[in-house]
Parts: C-alpha cells; sequence; structure tokens
C-alpha cells in the first residue's frame, strides 16, 4: 500500500474560500479514485492562506484486474452478425465460448484488462482535477493570460507537488510541472524552496519551515494563545468562532497579540466597538472583570516579530483608531437628531416596492401591536397600549442612521441606544432593540410584554404582506426570512404564554394593507369589505396559519418529538393557537410510550380498521347513539365498555365524552391520556370474549357503535390514526 500527496501552492487564497475548496478537493479526488478503481483507506485534505493539500493513504499499487463477460449473437448467426461482434471485443472466432441459455445456443466473450499502476492513473487524471477545479472568483495570469481559454485559479499557482511514496507522480496542469518542491512561511520560511521527502514527512516539514498544516491546530494555537494575552491583562476574552476560523484561514503561524484603544471611545455603543473590530479588523474583543467591553483587543499576526510584535501592535492601534473615530462621528451626529423626526424619514425608505414604504409598515405595526394588547391584557401583563404604540412608532427610526448605514447588523440595537439617550422610557427603549428577535433558534426572545407586543406585530407583518404580493417560500429559497419571523412568533408565543385567535391577528393585520391600497389609490373602485374578502380571506384562513403551523412542527421536531405524534397532535383542520399542540404531542408522546399506551393503541387501531372495512362495505359511517339503553347491550364485558360512554339509570357519574371534554376545556393533556389509560381494559376484554359481526344486524350495529365511541374519544384528545406502530 502507498501514500499519495498532492499540493496546490499558489498566492494567497480567501480565508473564507478555503474550507469549500478543501471539500472539492477531496470529493474530486474520490470521484479520481471512484472513476479508476481504486480506494483509499483514508483521504483528508488542508488549507492554508498559500495552498491546497491532500493526504491519501492506503492505495493499492495498481487498480484490480477487471473481467466483463458480454454476450454475443446466436451460434448460428450470420457471418456478419457474428464478425460484427468479434470487432467489437476484439477477440477471435476461437475465443468466445458457445454456451446454451436455454433459449439457444449464444455466444459468449469474456473480455480481460489487466490492472493499471496507480502512478500511471494519478498522472494521466490529475490535470484534468487541478484544471476543472471551481472557484467562486477565479484570475487568469502570465504569458497566457491575454486569452480567454487560458487557466483560472483563484490565485496565480506556482507549483504543484505530487508525489506517491517517496515518488513524484509526473504530469503537467496549468502551465507547471509536478515535481516534489514547495515553499514555506512567506515571512519567517527559508529561503530555498523545501523540497519534500514523502507524504509522510510533508506535514513536519512544513512545521519546520514555519508552516501549521491543520486548520484546526491554526484555530487552537489562536484561540489558546488569545486567551492568554487577554489573561495576562487581567481581562478576559471575547470568544468568536468565526473569527478563530477566519484569522487561521489568514495565517499559517498565527501570533495572537494584545492591543489597546483610547478609554474614550467607550462612549460608543460596545456593539458599535466589537463589530468595527470584527468586520473590518478580524479583532477579538476582550471584557473586563464585570463582563464589560475593555478598551483593549487581540490581532493574529503571521509572524513572530524581533520586537515581541510591539510594532505590529502599533500599526494596528492606529488604524482601529482611526476606524473608533469615524464610529464615534457618526453616532455623535445621530445623538443631535430626535427619534421622533427619523421615523418621519421613513417615508423616504422603501419596505418593499409591492408593499410601500417603511413608513407604512411602522403604521401597520403600531396599530397591531396596540390591538393585540387592547384586545388581549391579560396576555402581555397589562402592558400600556400608548407605550406599545409609541415603541412600535420609533422602532424603525434608527434605519434612518449613519450608525446602521455603516453597521445594518446593528438595526434596533442603535434604536434602543439613542431611545435611551434621548430620555425615552426604558420599556420603549428595549422594545426597540429587541423587536427583530428571535434572530434563530438559538436566539434569545423579547422579554418584556411592550417588547413581545412589537416584536409580534413586526413579524405577523411581514408574513402577511409578502404572503399578499405572493413571495412566499419555496424549497430552500426565503428571501425575506419568512420562516425566521415564523419561528420567532411560535418562540415568543410560547415563551410569554400569550393566548390569541392567529385568524383575528391576521385579519386585523391585513386590514392595514387594505387601508393602504385604498388610501393610496390603487382600487378606489373596491370598499374594504370587497377587498378584504377577495385578497385576505384565503390568507388569513389558510396560507398564514398553515405556514405557521408547518414551522411549529418543524420546531417541535427539532426538540425530540416523534414525527407521527407531532402530526396527530393538531386538528385535522389546522389550529388555531400555537401552545395547544405542543402541549398535547408532549403529553401524548408521553403516553403511547408507556405500556397501557401501547396496548390502548393496538385496541384503537383494531377497532379504527374494523369501522373502516364495516363502514365501506355498507357504505354508511358509523357513530354512536347515546339513545340506546345500558340494558340493551348483552353480557358483561359488552356492558362493561358501554357504561363508559352510555349513563346508566338512575346514575349521574360522569360519562368518558364528557370527562374528556372537561379536560380538554382545561388544557389538561396528561390528565386527558390518563382518561384514555381507563379504556384499556374494558377494550381488551371487548375484543376478547365478544364477535362484533354478530348475524343480529341491531346487535352488529350497537357493536359497530361502541367501537365508533371508542374512535371518537380518543380523536376528540388526538388524532390517534396517525401514530404509527
Amino acid at each position: 500500500m502507498a501514500d499519495f500527496l498532492l499540493e496546490l501552492f499558489s498566492e494567497e487564497i480567501p480565508a473564507r474560500m478555503q474550507p469549500a475548496a478543501a471539500k472539492q478537493l477531496a470529493e474530486r479526488f474520490q470521484t479520481l479514485l471512484s472513476e479508476a478503481g481504486l480506494t483509499a483507506e483514508h483521504v483528508e485534505t488542508h488549507a492554508t492562506p498559500r495552498r491546497l493539500a491532500l493526504l491519501a493513504t492506503g492505495l493499492p499499487a495498481a487498480s484490480a484486474a477487471v473481467a466483463e463477460e458480454r454476450r454475443g449473437p446466436r451460434a448460428d448467426a450470420p457471418a456478419q452478425a457474428i464478425e460484427g461482434f468479434l470487432k467489437s471485443t476484439g477477440l477471435t472466432r476461437d475465443q468466445l465460448e458457445e454456451r446454451d441459455t436455454g433459449k439457444g445456443v449464444f455466444l459468449f466473450a469474456t473480455l480481460k484488462s489487466d490492472g493499471r499502476p496507480t502512478a500511471d492513473i494519478l498522472a494521466e487524471k490529475l490535470p484534468a482535477l487541478i484544471t476543472g477545479f471551481q472557484w467562486p472568483k477565479s484570475q487568469r495570469w502570465g504569458a497566457g493570460s491575454a486569452s480567454t481559454a487560458s487557466p483560472r485559479w483563484v490565485r496565480p499557482l506556482r507549483a504543484i507537488v505530487a508525489l506517491l511514496d517517496e515518488a513524484v507522480i509526473p504530469f503537467e496542469a496549468m502551465g507547471l510541472k509536478s515535481g516534489r518542491t514547495t515553499f514555506g512561511h512567506r515571512f519567517m520560511g527559508p529561503k530555498a524552496p523545501v523540497s519534500i521527502h514523502s507524504p509522510g514527512a510533508y506535514a513536519g516539514q512544513l512545521l519546520a519551515a514555519n508552516v501549521v498544516l491543520s486548520a484546526e491546530e491554526r484555530r487552537a494555537i489562536i484561540r489558546e494563545g488569545a486567551q492568554k494575552a487577554a489573561a495576562a491583562a487581567g481581562l478576559k476574552l471575547r470568544p468568536d468562532e468565526g473569527l478563530e476560523a477566519e484569522n487561521a484561514g489568514l495565517t499559517e503561524w498565527p501570533v495572537p497579540l494584545l492591543g489597546r484603544f483610547d478609554p474614550a471611545y467607550l462612549d460608543v455603543p460596545p456593539e458599535v466597538i466589537q463589530l468595527t473590530m470584527r468586520t473590518n479588523q478580524k479583532y477579538f474583543a476582550v471584557e473586563d472583570a464585570d463582563g464589560k467591553l475593555a478598551p483593549a483587543f487581540v490581532c493574529v499576526a503571521n509572524l513572530v516579530a524581533a520586537d515581541g510584535g510591539a510594532t505590529i501592535i502599533g500599526g494596528n492601534q492606529r488604524v482601529l483608531s482611526a476606524r473608533l473615530a469615524d464610529a464615534r462621528f457618526f453616532w455623535e451626529m445621530d445623538k443631535q437628531v430626535p427619534l421622533q423626526t427619523r421615523a418621519e424619514a421613513l417615508r423616504g425608505i422603501v419596505f418593499h416596492e409591492k408593499l410601500g414604504t417603511m413608513a407604512g409598515k411602522v403604521e401597520r405595526v403600531a396599530e397591531l401591536a396596540r390591538w393585540l394588547v387592547e384586545t388581549h391584557p391579560d396576555q402581555f401583563l397589562g402592558a400600556d397600549p400608548e407605550t406599545v404604540e409609541r415603541a412600535a412608532r420609533l422602532a424603525k427610526a434608527d434605519l434612518t442612521t449613519g450608525t446602521v448605514g455603516e453597521f445594518p447588523e446593528l438595526q434596533g440595537i442603535i434604536g434602543g441606544y439613542l431611545a435611551e439617550v434621548q430620555g425615552e422610557r426604558p420599556e420603549i427603549a428595549a422594545a426597540i432593540r429587541d423587536h427583530y428577535r428571535p434572530l434563530g433558534p438559538s436566539d434569545s426572545v423579547p422579554a418584556h410584554p411592550v417588547s413581545a407586543a412589537v416584536a409580534l406585530a413586526d413579524k405577523f407583518d411581514n408574513l402577511i404582506g409578502f404572503f399578499l404580493i405572493g413571495e412566499r417560500p419555496t424549497g430552500s429559497r426565503d428571501p425575506f426570512a419568512l420562516r425566521r419571523a415564523a419561528l420567532g412568533i411560535i418562540e415568543i408565543i410560547g415563551s410569554a404564554g400569550a393566548r390569541f385567535s392567529i385568524e383575528r391577528c391576521l385579519a386585523y393585520g391585513a386590514r392595514g394593507y387594505i387601508k393602504s391600497l385604498i388610501q393610496s389609490g390603487e382600487n378606489p373602485e373596491d370598499s374594504e369589505s370587497e377587498l378584504d374578502h377577495r385578497e385576505v380571506g384565503k390568507l388569513v384562513v389558510c396560507d398564514v396559519p398553515d405556514f405557521l403551523n408547518g414551522r411549529l412542527k418543524v420546531r417541535l421536531r427539532e426538540k425530540g418529538l416523534r414525527h407521527d405524534v407531532v402530526e396527530a397532535s393538531f386538528a385535522p383542520d389546522g389550529e388555531d393557537d400555537l401552545i395547544r399542540p405542543g402541549q398535547r404531542a408532549h403529553a401524548l408522546q408521553a403516553f403511547v410510550e408507556t405500556e397501557e399506551g401501547k396496548n390502548l393503541l393496538a385496541g384503537y387501531k383494531r377497532a379504527a380498521n374494523i369501522l373502516k372495512a364495516e363502514e365501506k362495505k355498507d357504505g354508511r359511517v358509523y357513530s354512536f347513539d347515546a339513545s340506546i339503553a345500558l340494558s340493551k347491550y348483552i353480557g358483561e364485558t359488552e356492558k362493561n365498555l358501554a357504561r363508559l360512554f352510555v349513563p346508566a339509570e338512575g346514575s349521574d357519574a360522569a360519562l368518558l365524552f364528557d370527562e374528556a371534554d372537561a379536560l380538554l376545556g382545561r388544557e389538561d393533556f396528561e390528565g386527558a391520556m390518563k382518561l384514555l389509560a381507563t379504556l384499556r381494559e374494558p377494550v381488551d376484554q371487548f375484543f376478547e370474549q365478544t364477535t362484533v359481526n354478530d348475524p343480529d344486524p341491531e346487535i352488529r350495529a350497537r357493536r359497530l357503535g361502541l367501537l365508533a365511541a371508542i374512535r371518537d374519544v380518543m380523536h376528540r384528545v388526538a388524532d390517534f390514526s396517525k401514530i404509527e406502530g
């Protein structure tokens, strides 16, 4: 078995492209092996700023010999047919085998091809692997760059190393001949090229030339070095995996260094400072013992400097100071304009070309947020409608600020800070800051009732508007983040325990769009009610609720609930509540995994299957007739089951239907499951001792009615027909 090394040495590869390039290299090589009939015990790829490398171990010395059997014409076929077959196989007539197949005697050819040396296969296939490499952006270079047909690479390719054990695999690609020569670190490595002895020696020789081959090792060096640099100054690093990866893609010999900036810049919101450092300079932020942003940073150099990094730190400090000065200028200018004034400027910002301006959106969100707290005060802990409306009207005002123009990621956050410095109430500032949240499954939800109301109204408005104009998510396409909006609604409602009619909320929110259409004169001949009926009815009743229910199902499955349990927990015609299905699903999963639940499910399926067959045969749907007296039922086991649904004479005991309805009315789904468990024993005994299809039609009908009662009472709790097992 042999080991193989391929290194493609180039000018600096952008850090963001390195992971995908390493993955592509591995996939292309595996395809090459598969097509050539070769296998490798292990394949790994690496990327640094100046090289892509692949190491494969356990390659065979040659591909396996292949034998192929091919059937030809009948042995007594015309000579022309046999001659054509011989020509296609390259064999002579005496090399063919005659074989009786039961349908006649046919000619068979066995074609054998000897295995080829792995070195020859690689030499033949590697040029196409390299020249066919795909990059998001690429360039031509050198003498051949004048021709559009010349080779392209992400950056000029300078050398190719290709070794099978200690031998060079000779080929030419991109105008370069393969060999064993590469180069070490641009600044710290040896001036002479590095001659690689073998694949096994590759990583060690690079390390001796001040190149850390593994991106994961470089990330670990950056992480640990940054933590130590911060700790040495009595500070703590703010972890950032994205920055670790990016800096690992920018360095071959990473050296974390601590720098500082003027504490006066801490007057700027900390998010602005951290984003300035992260986005523009690739610096890590650090914090003090109280968890507050400290006037320091960690940068990552690509060499060990003779002066301990003082010059590098000084240069980075000067660059950061200029960046922070710009950020402070924007912030100081933004503070001078009241948010109310900025909100008025939203008339000049388009929300969507088909949905009007951002000012129109703000108006709709303010009205919907106020409606939510006015019509459901208990669900929003008595939040003041005036406060909610003001928060909503100011929530988008920071879109006109210079700071958000420079850092769009900070929309909402900057508005919250401006609200604080301009004297707005704390709950208004919090609502402005948090109304975009949650930004993903791991993000926290707005906690204050005012924030929750504004965030819900904003997300409902997005769903209504984009569904109205047909911009709905399809497959992986979701340009307006409507799945995230739906998930946000689900998480906020679930966290707050807010209960209100989703359809009523959507209908009220849709009126805002209808009103804007009428005011704009686009449909002057239409009344609001006509628009509501024509354009909004299906959206409110079906489309958006179905979309929300679909996202809720996904979220419940992500939390570990079985897919069949989730499906069974939704009403057949959908849900107008985003909390009840989750409560039902948790109780249902716990129930069906108990022994009682499993046995009852088996009894239910037996009852449902019998009913399905008999209803199809009889052309009718059976239902339980509560008017049939208990005395009409025959035998103790039949009476025991009927007693759960039929009142005995003089008895005021609660019946199963009534008890189930009472428990479901209180949303006591766990209690409802326990109630269903009482069915298990009488159902088991009924099937053991009773023949449902009695020759007497009246007895048969009564017994099928009892099965219908079992089915119907269980369906009141959940749709057990969707439970597997």
